[in-house]
């Protein structure tokens, strides 16, 4: 599947995340039809819609994006900012990893 087939689906997905709730790059790549392709989400990631709540998406470890607008520092900030709480610079994705009821 291509990255243009991807995108709205992704887009769609994040779109849904709560506050305070995170996804891994893999877990979206999974959901939408293509469990090997957490790189290419990564990509629709940093240059998709600005509007979107990208900084809920993580790596598996619960990791930040080097790529984020502002590092990985402003991508912290901005889930400190939803509550999320960090340990050695990642987040608690397994209490904090959002499935959503439907796609």
């Amino acid at each position: 599947m291509s990255k243009t087939n991807l995108r709205p689906k992704v887009q769609s997905l994040v779109a849904r995340i709560p506050e305070g709730r995170l996804m891994t790059y893999g877990q979206l790549a999974a959901l939408v039809g293509s469990p090997r392709a957490a790189r290419i989400v990564g990509g629709i990631a940093h240059f998709g819609d600005p509007e979107l709540p990208w900084h809920r998406v993580v790596n598996k470890q619960g990791g930040l994006a080097s790529g984020y607008p502002g590092g990985r520092m402003a991508h912290m900030e901005h889930l400190l900012a939803e509550g999320v709480k960090f340990s050695n610079d990642k987040a608690n994705i397994n209490e904090l990893i959002w499935w959503p009821d439907e796609l």
